[in-house]
């Protein structure tokens, strides 16, 4: 593991509102290992040089302490933008885990994305927060098989495990769902992955599924997911050049999509819609709680 240097840590989120309402952005972690052929932040406008390198940032708690602790107004922090705060280094590290108590000492909420079963070790954490702040745990689950989210997302748990890490955390009282993002054409976007995807989040515990629809293709990310294209699914870059040219965003061409997502959501009662998830995860946070220890 290498240890670069950080002057911050918490972030203001720029378009927090937009993103399950986050109020302060963070990553843990540099660059990430999970190597899915599809993600975004390998793009060139995040500047991340050597994004499969994982690295972690020097004396990271104790800045995060001090900014912590100088904030005035608290707020759910987002993890896991980035680079997946659950990467195989956290297990010896414990980086995320250390930053988890000190979010809950200081009273803040959290939100996190992951593709790790590994976020149940901090389950005694997020049910302190979610006593006197507001918690959300979102998995991306791209596809309902396993092999495919294997060949999709090689270095992290199958969707499978993460469906039972989803289960256990949602057994515990807490507010789960899944980030069924991206959908990827040719790929994932039938119809019937949709309906499976949806139909386990429910079946696991999850309160919500959202999804963006498509998949982003910029700069050097595409270069990535083309050359991972004919690794894996031979013939499909070539597909995809001839329906969506340079186009930044890949949208699936079938139209009824949309329809069967909303649907199949509404058929078991999951939320959808970001304005929804915000409104049924966020709690009011009194600002004059006395800190008090783990």
């Amino acid at each position: 593991m290498e240890f670069i240097e950080a002057k911050t840590i918490l972030k203001k989120a720029s378009h927090g509102e937009e993103w399950f309402g986050i109020d302060y952005n963070m990553n843990l972690y540099k660059g990430c290992s999970h190597k899915c052929i599809y993600c975004d932040s390998r793009s060139n406008c995040y500047q991340v040089e050597n994004f499969d390198k994982v690295r972690a940032k020097k004396g990271e708690i104790e800045i995060l302490n001090k900014e912590l602790r100088a904030k005035r107004k608290k707020g759910v922090i987002g993890i896991g933008a980035m680079s997946d705060t659950y990467n195989p280094f956290e297990k010896q590290y414990e980086i995320t885990r250390k930053a988890l108590k000190l979010i809950s000492y200081y009273n803040f909420g959290v939100s996190i994305e992951t593709k790790s079963n590994l976020i149940v070790r901090d389950i005694d954490i997020f049910k302190e927060i979610n006593k006197k702040a507001s918690v959300i745990l979102k998995f991306t689950i791209t596809s309902a098989d396993d092999n495919l989210s294997r060949q999709i997302e090689p270095n992290v748990s199958a969707s499978s495990e993460r469906l039972k890490a989803m289960k256990q955390l949602s057994s515990q009282g807490l507010f789960v769902g899944t980030l069924l993002t991206p959908i990827m054409p040719f790929i994932t976007d039938s119809e019937e992955n949709i309906r499976d995807v949806i139909k386990l989040s429910y079946e696991n515990g999850a309160k919500f599924v959202f999804t963006m629809g498509g998949v982003t293709l910029r700069e050097n990310q595409r270069d990535y997911f083309y050359e991972q294209l004919d690794k894996t699914f031979p013939r499909l870059k070539e597909k995809y050049i001839k329906t969506y040219g340079n186009s930044f965003f890949c949208y699936p061409l079938n139209k009824n999509l949309e329809k069967v997502f909303k649907k199949e959501c509404e058929k078991y009662g999951l939320l959808y819609k970001m304005s929804d998830i915000v409104k049924a995860y966020k709690k009011e946070i009194n600002e004059n709680e006395q800190l008090s220890f783990i």
